[in-house]
């Protein structure tokens, strides 16, 4: 099969169009030996043939996961290139046989994954044009997509926060910055004054707060920024590092490979949020919240109304519970009521008087029984005899 029909067999599988190929060698980081491969960069996906006759990729990277691309030894003539490719799951070494290959390589990878050609390129000016048109023909095919704008900050965030208040030994270089324009005068809620030390460390106890704090810098008009990220191997866990920021009357510098000025800190915050496509946040310092709920006394707002005082019932000495009374008495016996009660009282004087009553009865039986014997006693004996002479003459 001839390369040609091998070419369109390869572009037909991948549907994408090639802009660089060569030979190399790849491994893993965790691997000993590296491995022959033909590979070929097309879009932002590198696919690996066991050889150039090979219509059908045995790998392939997503390079648009790349993180970041490090030369593993300084480029030297006659001896093999080396770039470690940290990608999103993993980390690959790519080998290349010289430094020339490995540069064209590596000016290729850069390009297609940022969408701009890479700074201090080593390649002679028709290599450059080559690069370019790859450049133009990507941006048609994968136009890059415009982020949305970050929300306007909420109005409690813009206060400033009892967390970011200076300490009493803060040195006189760390005042508060000012930012450079009249739009957004405030500071970025992750500013905090400490030293290098106490930010990583900040960033290492409380990951969940963020992973961004700006700082003040040791040297004049200088400010720092220290942030935490992850890595794709786990034994090495997360990395830390700080870039420094200069203020200078045209703005704020941010000092990298290629220097990057802004004018303001927020422009500085949002500039490392976007290289980092949104992945980092800036350090907010957690609230404390309170765990109880006491209860607030009642106010005192009505009036209290006495309560009505009820004279204590007077309640006899003797027993509450009279005895049952007897059964069978005679009419004439009755049963001495309590002395303490007004109506046993009353019955007691109706007693009385029936006994007052009774006595007149009985004296006035008497007298007439006294005039009756009298009036018996003085009649005349004639009529005695009468009556006797009459019944003997019957």
């Amino acid at each position: 099969m001839s390369n040609r029909v091998v070419h369109k067999r390869r572009a037909t599988i991948t549907d994408l169009p090639l802009y660089y190929s060569g030979h190399l060698r790849k491994k893993l980081t965790k691997e000993k030996d590296f491995k022959k491969y033909y590979g070929e960069l097309r879009g932002a996906t590198l696919f690996l043939y066991k050889d150039d006759t090979q219509d059908t990729y045995t790998e392939k990277l997503h390079l648009g996961q790349l993180k970041s691309m490090q030369l593993h030894s300084p480029y030297q003539k006659k001896t093999p290139t080396i770039f470690t490719l940290t990608l999103q799951t993993e980390e690959v070494q790519l080998q290349m046989d010289n430094s020339d290959t490995g540069e064209e390589w590596r000016g290729y990878i850069l390009t297609v994954v940022k969408k701009e050609i890479p700074s201090k390129l080593q390649l002679l000016p028709g290599q450059m044009l080559q690069l370019q048109d790859a450049l133009d023909q990507e941006r048609r095919r994968n136009p890059t997509t415009q982020r949305p704008e970050l929300p306007p900050r909420p109005l409690f965030l813009c206060t400033p926060s009892p967390f970011q208040s200076p300490p009493a030994s803060a040195s006189p270089s760390s005042t508060p910055p000012k930012d450079k324009t009249d739009n957004s005068p405030e500071i970025p809620a992750c500013f905090f004054h400490v030293s290098r030390k106490e930010a990583e460390h900040m960033l290492k106890v409380n990951p969940e707060c963020g992973s961004i704090i700006l700082r003040p810098s040791t040297l004049a008009n200088n400010y720092a920024l220290t942030l935490r990220q992850q890595t794709s191997r786990s034994e090495i866990g997360p990395i830390l590092k700080n870039f420094r920021v200069t203020s200078t009357n045209v703005g704020f510098v941010i000092e990298l490979d290629t220097a990057v000025t802004v004018s303001s800190l927020n422009e500085v915050l949002n500039y490392f949020l976007e290289k980092t496509e949104y992945r980092l946040h800036p350090f907010m310092a957690s609230q404390p919240y309170d765990t109880r709920i006491d209860m607030s006394p009642v106010p005192n707002i009505l009036k209290t109304v006495p309560k009505a005082q009820v004279a204590p019932m007077l309640r006899s000495e003797t027993k509450e519970k009279l005895p049952p009374p007897p059964t069978n008495q005679d009419d004439g016996d009755y049963v001495m009521p309590d002395d303490h009660d007004p109506n046993l009282k009353l019955v007691q004087m109706d007693r009385e008087l029936e006994a007052v009553l009774k006595l007149r009865r009985e004296s006035l039986y008497t007298e007439t029984e006294e005039v009756n014997t009298k009036q018996s006693s003085e009649k005349p004996p004639s009529a005695a005899v009468q009556w006797s002479g009459n019944s003997s003459t019957i």
